[in-house]
């Protein structure tokens, strides 16, 4: 049917374009026939008409051609779907033949595996019914075990509660001991407040003492060597003491070589050496101590009658000075009595600050003068252990052959105490 119709189209077509080209051919002879012969206007816009008419229709004739074209377009795509689902059609009649020549056997194998589908569901239902037995008698435990913790955490929430109140308790005790420290160490304040204006009085009536002139002098010294001690003679002082620690390092590493060629070669000579001279000046020292002991008992003897007198004059004008300022001394000692014993009774419950702020400064002091004094000393020091290494008598190994010296010596001495 398809192929029928466009074979009928195309006939048609066919005809109308060779209808189309004749009377073009004759429309076009019979134009120029006529306008040869006549030449009139009308003739003339008639033959426009006709042409238009013509374009007109090869333009119409076109898009027949086209909507012909994308007709049978149409057409066989449409047929090839028509094939394609008569395809379909047969592959699925055949496979319903095939299922259902299968269908006996498959349908006994679903029915088989419902019937052990429902035994295992049995099975399982059986389980889930022990499963829920077991969860009821938990659950019953876990109540138990509930009302026994809602029972402990009363018993804790009391317990809690009495804590609180201790707690409060205790907390407005702290609040009264905090009150009551600040009010003790108020009165501390007040209590070192006055003892500090007691000390400035007792060092205004102590200062008083001294001509008021003397004393401004002495307290703008003592201000003026503090700011000058704090400004320039304290940061030097430890400049000095680091450069002192510095240089002793540096002194003890430069003097460690030079010690041990001292020990391993200089004194060992050095002692032979002083234990000859020593060997040979003996007597004469002896000699020398013999003269200088006859010479100051000859002096004590000459020169003791003069000192007796001198004593036994000097001793009179003291015991007329003593008879002269004694009465005096009494005076201002009863005079000065009664201040000192109230100055006394008022910084009796300050002295163990005082002393023990007075120790602080003492170790302080001897601290700082022990590390004074140790750098001044270093020097001495070296000196000492060079000798100490010189003269000791561990080291006595080259003189242990020199027994006749020894022997000598020993009647030297007894010779002398004969």
């Amino acid at each position: 049917m398809a192929a029928l119709r466009l074979f009928m189209l195309l006939c048609v077509v066919f005809v109308l374009i060779v209808s189309s080209v004749s009377g073009e051919s004759d429309a076009s002879s019979t134009v120029d026939h006529v306008v040869g012969s006549d030449g009139s206007d009308d003739v003339k816009i008639q033959v426009e008409q006709l042409k238009a008419k013509i374009h007109s229709l090869e333009s119409h004739v076109d898009l027949k051609t086209q909507e012909a074209k994308s007709k049978d377009d149409k057409i066989l795509e449409k047929e090839k779907i028509i094939k394609e689902k008569a395809d379909t059609i047969a592959s699925l009649h055949s496979e319903i033949a095939s299922v259902q020549k299968k269908g006996n056997s498959v349908v006994e194998e679903q029915l088989a595996k419902a019937h052990a589908r429902a035994a295992e569901l049995e099975k399982q239902v059986e389980n889930l019914k022990k499963e829920t037995e077991l969860r009821a008698r938990e659950k019953g435990a876990l109540e138990s075990r509930v009302s026994e913790a809602e029972n402990k955490v009363r018993e804790i929430s009391s317990k809690l509660k009495s804590l609180k109140k201790s707690i409060d308790e205790n907390k407005v005790k702290i609040k009264k001991t905090e009150r009551a420290l600040q009010v003790a160490e108020e009165e501390l304040m007040k209590t070192k407040f006055e003892a500090n204006a007691k000390i400035k009085e007792l060092t205004e009536v102590h200062s008083a003492w001294l001509p008021h002139w003397l004393a401004a002098h002495v307290s703008s010294c003592q201000s003026y060597v503090e700011t000058q001690w704090n400004m320039h003679g304290k940061p030097a002082a430890q400049l000095v003491i680091e450069k002192a620690k510095v240089k002793k390092e540096q002194v003890e590493k430069w003097a460690e070589p030079h010690v041990e060629i001292v020990k391993t070669k200089w004194i060992p000579s050095v002692k032979d050496q002083w234990f000859v001279i020593k060997s040979k000046a003996e007597p004469h020292v002896q000699s020398f101590t013999t003269k200088f002991i006859e010479v100051y008992e000859t002096s004590k003897t000459a020169v003791s009658p003069h000192a007796i007198k001198a004593q036994e004059v000097v001793n009179s004008y003291y015991q007329e000075a003593k008879k002269f300022s004694k009465p005096h001394i009494d005076q201002v000692a009863s005079a000065a009595k009664p201040h000192v014993d109230k100055v006394h009774g008022a910084l009796e419950p300050y002295l163990k600050e005082v002393l023990h702020a007075y120790g602080k400064f003492v170790e302080y002091a001897t601290a700082y003068h022990h590390e004074a004094s140790a750098l001044l000393a270093l020097p001495v020091i070296i000196l000492f252990k060079i000798c100490s290494t010189m003269f000791s008598k561990k080291q006595q190994k080259p003189n242990r052959t020199g027994n006749t010296n020894h022997s000598r010596r020993k009647a030297k001495r007894g010779h002398a105490e004969k």
